[in-house]
């Protein structure tokens, strides 16, 4: 029997495969969002048609779209990979052309009553494009140069794209992204360590562009970097977001203020409060105890991730499942280290906590290609 009569032989059919969903990862999603609908509701004084209201009908349509896309076979997936990607890099050229500005970037589409960032839309894309690359090039090539240079050229267009916005953050988390793709396609490890020394070299240079004609980043994103290396510099300007992120961080203590009594949110001190800053709100009204209950859920949905990954034996899905996995744990790990001042402020959501459309319809499509994986795996 040929592998594919095999893997088609093994795959659950019909409602069978309800049963080979990943539930615990579905119960484990639930869990964040059903936190992230009541703090949701904590920092907009109790008001549910605010916030908390439309994340939960967003959440269910999430919720059908991951169970949908988790009854898709897995070989779909890898088929429309490279046009998923060519899609998405003429989508943030569109976005250059007729992007919609908004906070100083320009980042959305409106399309009718649609609006969507398709910056979103590519860290899935691409993932999905370099694991169909992975799973189609022989395993004794992958380490060869000519071979590592066409999944770098498709990292840098749509990165490229995405720091013309201008949108820093975006850009490094694809590059990352694509990173951890690349690394557990096994690509030799003297690579990475080359993409070290060019970033360092690149930081030192962008340093050193500062007041120059020539000048890299933007005076917000010096002004940022100035605010991470020393946060009490500007306390009521530059610095402000981050001084309050860390009074509410260690107002809550050990178990935190109680519900609804954050008084860094309720009294409006906490920029962007239902945003970027909402694990700050949760920290102040549930202490330690709480921030490391969330964390806790988010290692346990990468946990069941990599388990799934680890044990699928098909290339493509395991890959797959490890680039979206590997992507979800930047979404929180960077947030959670900027609000906390160990990284530079930068727009970052909390996953699945933070209130937002396009950014959690994603993720939830995302656990649905998951899903597929784990459900499509080759069995016996």
């Amino acid at each position: 029997m040929s592998y594919l009569n095999y893997h088609v032989a093994q795959v659950p059919t019909g409602w069978r495969k309800i049963l080979h969903l990943n539930w615990p990862l579905v119960f484990l999603v639930t869990a964040v969002s059903c936190i992230g609908f009541l703090m949701l509701y904590s920092v907009s004084g109790g008001d549910i048609d605010r916030w908390a209201g439309p994340q939960m009908e967003r959440f269910a349509v999430g919720m059908v779209l991951m169970f949908a896309l988790a009854f898709v076979p897995i070989w779909f997936w890898r088929s429309i990979s490279v046009a998923s990607y060519v899609i998405c890099v003429g989508l943030l050229v569109l976005v250059e052309v007729i992007g919609h500005v908004g906070m100083g970037a320009q980042r959305w589409l409106v399309l009718g009553p649609v609006r969507i960032q398709p910056s979103e839309l590519t860290k899935v894309a691409f993932v999905m494009t370099l694991a169909a690359y992975y799973d189609w090039l022989p395993v004794e090539k992958v380490s060869r140069p000519f071979w590592v240079l066409i999944p770098v050229i498709l990292i840098l267009l749509p990165t490229g794209l995405v720091l013309m916005q201008p949108d820093l953050g975006t850009s490094i988390m694809l590059v990352a992204g694509g990173g951890i793709v690349m690394f557990a396609a096994g690509v030799s490890l003297w690579y990475f360590a080359g993409v070290i020394a060019i970033v360092v070299a690149g930081v030192t240079t962008v340093m050193e562009s500062r007041g120059t004609d020539w000048q890299l980043l933007h005076d917000y994103q010096f002004r940022r970097i100035d605010t991470f290396l020393d946060p009490g510099s500007d306390p009521l300007g530059a610095g402000y977001n981050i001084a309050q992120a860390q009074i509410a961080l260690g107002s809550g203590g050990w178990s935190g203020r109680g519900f609804m009594q954050g008084t860094q949110s309720r009294l409006n001190f906490l920029p962007e409060k239902h945003t970027d800053f909402i694990f700050t709100s949760l920290a102040e009204e549930f202490g330690f105890v709480g921030a490391f209950s969330l964390l806790m859920l988010y290692v346990l949905i990468l946990g069941f991730c990599m388990y799934s990954a680890l044990t699928n034996r098909d290339r493509f899905a395991s890959l797959l499942t490890i680039g979206i996995a590997g992507t979800f744990f930047l979404y929180f790990s960077i947030n959670m280290a900027t609000v906390m001042g160990m990284l530079p402020a930068k727009g970052s959501p909390l996953p699945l906590v933070s209130y937002g459309g396009t950014s959690l319809m994603i993720l939830l499509m995302a656990f649905g290609i998951v899903q597929s994986a784990h459900v499509h795996r080759p069995r016996g």
